[in-house]
């Protein structure tokens, strides 16, 4: 998708305005406000924009964005702004129309996920006109869609598009090592036990890139719901191919994945809960695993101990909270 293309319903792009250079309004015009949807693009907005932006994020931690709502308070601080990022792909899908009137209203408007060519992205069997949201789980797709970023502010503020193309590649950089370990630790998985099963069918990028099966009670969307056949069919996976563990994630409640683990049970499997994961939402504000490069170190640690892996307990940096 063309990163300007016109905005609709199905699809936003960028009408984007652009301001004077600071140096032309000296340094009384306060800083530029850039709001992201979700913290996934929030963490890369603010390591892009640096200094020169007011970056902040609308959908705290812990929060479903597929079924988040805006409150009027929300709506305020959208249109307050002087632009917007979200991830799209219909993954703040209750969020469409009103940016849409943002856009409509010549609010600049990024879809950060929509920049990459659809080829590259998994399909949505729920809606033809989408493609799979959770395109963070990929470092190697989300450091190409941070491009977006960069050229998102740097329409809005043509005098700093350098220091923004600078730090998109120092973060490009850090997100090439994270794939690194993540390729390496999850590669210690025994064969047998190279399934991945969570509460919502957030995965299938992760799974993809790095050679695991993938299952979920739950669609592409948490709106759709968990029925008994699909637990039942899970079970059976679980204890066919005696797989150790299953993970809940921190912002789908885990009534479902107990209820894996319970089956298994009742069949003589052993079914640990593996730990919660990090998937449409990261971490608290001001911890290691409440940015993008704790969240995806948290999963690819978590899952590769729970797994038969091997690796270390804290992580690639030795940062993950033992909590």
């Amino acid at each position: 998708m063309n990163s300007c293309s016109v905005i609709t319903r199905r699809g936003l792009g960028l009408g984007l305005l652009a301001l004077p250079p600071l140096s032309a309004l000296g340094q009384a015009r306060p800083l530029p406000r850039a709001l992201a949807t979700v913290g996934m693009v929030g963490d890369l907005l603010r390591d892009i924009g640096g200094d020169r932006i007011r970056a902040e994020t609308l959908i705290n931690e812990g929060v479903d964005p597929h079924l988040f709502r805006p409150t009027r308070a929300d709506i305020a601080r959208l249109l307050a702004a002087d632009i917007l990022f979200a991830n799209g792909h219909r993954l703040e899908g209750r969020m469409g129309d009103v940016l849409a009137r943002a856009a409509a209203n010549g609010k600049p408007v990024v879809l950060v996920a929509e920049s990459l060519p659809r080829a590259k992205l998994r399909a949505n069997p729920d809606y033809p006109d989408a493609a799979d949201p959770h395109v963070w789980m990929d470092p190697v797709l989300w450091a190409e869609a941070a491009g977006s970023i960069s050229e998102g502010l740097a329409r809005l503020i043509p005098d700093q598009a350098s220091v923004f193309a600078a730090n998109l590649a120092a973060l490009r950089t850090r997100l090439a090592a994270l794939h690194e370990y993540g390729a390496r630790v999850l590669a210690s998985i025994p064969p047998r036990q190279r399934l991945l099963v969570t509460a919502h069918d957030a995965f299938g990028y992760f799974a993809a890139r790095y050679g695991l099966e993938v299952d979920s009670i739950q669609g592409l969307s948490t709106e759709s719901e968990a029925n008994l056949a699909r637990i039942e069919a899970l079970v059976r996976g679980l204890v066919e191919r005696r797989i150790p563990a299953v993970f809940a994630e921190s912002s789908v409640p885990d009534r479902a994945v107990r209820a894996l683990i319970e089956g298994a049970g009742a069949r003589g499997q052993r079914v640990a809960l593996g730990g919660t994961l990090f998937s449409d939402s990261m971490g608290k504000p001001g911890t290691y695993e409440g940015t993008y490069h704790g969240m995806l170190d948290h999963n690819f640690t978590t899952i590769a101990r729970a797994l038969g892996g091997e690796a270390p307990a804290r992580g690639m940096l030795g940062r993950l909270s033992t909590s």
